[in-house]
This record gives structure tokens, C-alpha cells and sequence, in this order.
């Protein structure tokens, strides 16, 4: 059980039978009244999100997720296979339950999967990822003098916005969190 003023973000909780990850806290003490707790949630398995108000104190049972290293080993049909380091088992993902994290999933990468009862709820991908360049317009000597960009579609099919200079072949790292260009990989 965890109370209300304890809140963090990315605390989980349980809530009507699903897990649900702390958004946005408020902790409010009117004048006139009871302390209470604004919050918004997002559901780890759906990502909906939703805006409640909690009693300050209030005891509610906090979500215990278990996290486990797991490797993208291959892709079957549409799911995608992953490959528990330990125990060598195996699970079946697919692309709903990854979500929009899936354009930057290639084999042999190794990921967080994140599992609540034993139902896989959520999966973590690196922060940063190294992928090739596999499609791009070529860069025209000069165009450099304003830091402009250009799209780029990568290995695994993403579009990701890099600089004019980048071109087929290269290795780029990318931020998985906004889709942003890093730098060049060495």
C-alpha cells in the first residue's frame, strides 16, 4: 500500500483491477477544507490517460512490475520474439502491446520488459539506439550554412530528421524518447 502524499512521478499504482503510472502530481491544501492529491494517470498497458483526485493519506496498493533483461531475438509473422537472459524462455509480443516503440525494435537488441501478474505490460527500449541510414537525399555542397535537415529512413524503416552532411550507409544514433537525431556513430 503507498499513500496518496507519497506520489512520484512514474509511481505505479493498482486502480479499478490495471496498472496505472503517475503522470502529473499536485498536492493541494485549500484554505477551506481537506488536503487532497491532483493527479494524472496513464495506464501502463493502454497509455490512456485520465485526471483523478485522491483524499490526502489515501491508501491505495501499489503496482509491484517486475523488470526483466529480454533480447529481440527474431520476428514471426507479425509478433515479435524476445528471449529471457536468465531462463532462456521465451515470449511473444506483438506490435499493440510494444506500441509506437516498434520502429526502432531490430534483432539481437536487448530490451526491459516490463511484467505485472505475469502478463507483459510494457517494454523499455535504450534511450539511444545505433541504426544505418539506408535512404536519403544526397546533401548539395553548400546547404550547410543554416543547419538544415533532411529525412532519413534507417534499418529498421523509421524516419528520423538529420543534418544536410549525413548520408547512405552511415551509422547515426537516435533518441528513442523523441525521435531526434544524436550524432554519428564511430
Amino acid at each position: 500500500m503507498i499513500s496518496s502524499n507519497d506520489f512520484r512521478t512514474g509511481t505505479t499504482i493498482e486502480l479499478d483491477g490495471a496498472v496505472w503510472r503517475v503522470v502529473e502530481f499536485l498536492h493541494v491544501k485549500p484554505g477551506k477544507g481537506s488536503a487532497f492529491v491532483r493527479t494524472k494517470l496513464k495506464n501502463a498497458k493502454n497509455g490512456s490517460q485520465v485526471e483523478r483526485t485522491f483524499r490526502a493519506g489515501e491508501m491505495l496498493p501499489q503496482a509491484i512490475l517486475e523488470k526483466r533483461a529480454m533480447q529481440h531475438t527474431y520476428k514471426d509473422a507479425e509478433d515479435f520474439v524476445f528471449m529471457d537472459m536468465e531462463t532462456y524462455e521465451e515470449a511473444r509480443l506483438s506490435p499493440a502491446q510494444i506500441g509506437d516503440r516498434v520502429k526502432y525494435l531490430k534483432e539481437e537488441m536487448e530490451v526491459n520488459v516490463l511484467s505485472w501478474n505475469n502478463e507483459i505490460i510494457d517494454v523499455d527500449l535504450p534511450n539511444a539506439v545505433v541504426l544505418e541510414v539506408t535512404q536519403t537525399d544526397p546533401g548539395v555542397k553548400g546547404d550547410t550554412a543554416t543547419g538544415g535537415t533532411k529525412p532519413a529512413i534507417v534499418e529498421t524503416g523509421a524516419q528520423v530528421m538529420v543534418p544536410l552532411f549525413i548520408t547512405v550507409g552511415e551509422r547515426i544514433k537516435i533518441d528513442t524518447r523523441n525521435d531526434s537525431y544524436l550524432g554519428r556513430e564511430n
